[in-house]
């Protein structure tokens, strides 16, 4: 049977109010999680208002991080759905080497090495969706997802949810997951019985002894590294306001004194191998745009 034009509109009418739904129930959601952590958020072992917990289920891994941004919300929504500061945001750890906004393509070109000296043309290439998820007056929801990533990961989804507070500041939670093949886990195992040996995360748990300690293994990478997204998302926001020419250089300085303070997890080189590297890459970046 055809269709009306009556039947086709109520279809759209209803997948619309679906979609408003959800989103208000995910900013409910997240309202709610807000009052649930008052207590984690205002005590802990961070110095700062936040938040985080990882999982390990069969081959996905996943790092949330809940935090109060000093921001206001309106700041939060605008800047977290434009392609240009997500590049921004991303290539602020030390091994994302470029990234460019794909033209027409609303997603992100990312380039991501396994040695921070590692030149652009040898790192991987992850192509990035951007989807504006939720733009409402009281929720947004910015999601980036690939299919594909380095070493045999995949279904990589970096997920920024936010709600405004009656203080000025925003509530979000940062969420970074991915799922790993045989060769990424092969990859991560040659990886934790090196270089990454002694390296941890966050979260304190029991050890074999019984005695407290954080966390290591995959959690303690997916931790570190959810953490250094959010610390770069931090820092974006907080340079906004200084003059263009500044905003590099106040965006490096952030960001690395802010994983400074957690150098026993993010420390990789010392501030002035990080500033040197980063200005590199950003020039580098210019002039591919400019080519």
């Amino acid at each position: 049977m055809s269709r009306t034009p009556f039947t086709r509109l109520a279809g759209v009418l209803l997948i619309a109010f679906a979609a408003a739904g959800s989103a208000m129930a995910d900013g409910a959601s997240l309202r709610a999680q807000y009052t649930q952590l008052q207590e984690q958020l205002r005590q802990n072992s961070y110095q700062r208002p936040i938040h985080i917990d990882s999982a390990e289920a069969g081959d996905a891994l996943k790092g949330d991080v809940y935090a109060v941004l000093d921001s206001p919300f309106e700041v939060v929504s605008r800047t977290l759905s434009q392609p240009g500061d997500w590049c921004s945001i991303l290539t602020l750890p030390f091994n994302t080497k470029f990234c460019q906004p794909i033209q027409n393509g609303g997603g992100l070109d990312v380039r991501i090495a396994r040695r921070p000296e590692q030149a652009v043309s040898e790192a991987y290439r992850v192509n990035f969706n951007l989807q504006r998820v939720a733009a409402q007056r009281d929720y947004f929801e910015s999601r980036l997802t690939a299919p594909e990533g380095p070493v045999g990961t995949r279904d990589y989804r970096i997920t920024l949810q936010a709600v405004p507070l009656d203080n000025g500041k925003t509530f979000m939670r940062l969420s970074y997951a991915y799922a790993v093949g045989g060769m990424g886990r092969m990859a991560m195992q040659a990886y934790l019985g090196t270089s990454g040996a002694n390296k941890v995360g966050f979260t304190t748990v029991r050890d074999a002894n019984g005695e407290q300690a954080l966390i290591g293994g995959v959690r303690g990478a997916i931790e570190r590294n959810v953490m250094r997204y959010y610390l770069a998302i931090d820092a974006h926001l907080k340079t906004l306001g200084a003059p263009p020419e500044q905003q590099l250089d106040r965006r490096l300085d952030t960001w690395f004194s802010s994983t400074e303070r957690y150098a026993k997890q993010l420390r990789e080189m010392d501030r002035n191998t990080y500033m040197s590297l980063k200005r590199g890459d950003h020039e580098r970046q210019q002039q591919a745009r400019l080519n």
